[in-house]
């Protein structure tokens, strides 16, 4: 179900579950501002989430609030692992969907990031 974006930060939520240690996750990186793990729920053959290790709900809160290194350390995250998992020549996709029209199911800032794969149009016509 999707959520609303603009709500408090919920320290219950499974990123930040995952982020304490208390659920697993398989890890492709973490640093000090990110941690990246593949989607329990592939939509493609590679399907990895890249989140931010502080409590943000949405690109709104994060780019409002974040530190500029936080918001440096993440985004340079986000290509070190596309770039990792050799993604850069062929080519991937980035989504990060925020709040109930961009369908965010889970109130933690994250990135998904496809590859492995050609992906057609991004919205129909």
């Amino acid at each position: 179900m999707p959520i609303d974006a603009t709500l408090p930060y919920d320290d219950s939520n499974i990123f930040a579950r995952i982020l304490r240690g208390e659920l697993p996750c398989r890890k492709v990186f973490e640093d000090e501002f990110a941690l990246a793990f593949h989607d329990i729920n592939p939509q493609a053959p590679v399907h990895v989430l890249v989140i931010p290790k502080g409590r943000y709900v949405s690109w709104a809160d994060f780019t409002a609030t974040a530190s500029d290194a936080e918001i440096a350390g993440f985004v340079r995250a986000i290509g070190t692992v596309a770039a990792d998992l050799g993604l850069v020549a062929p080519g991937y996709r980035l989504l990060a969907n925020v709040g109930q029209h961009g369908h965010q199911e889970v109130p933690h800032l994250h990135v998904h990031l496809f590859g492995g794969r050609q992906f057609g149009a991004m919205l129909p016509r």
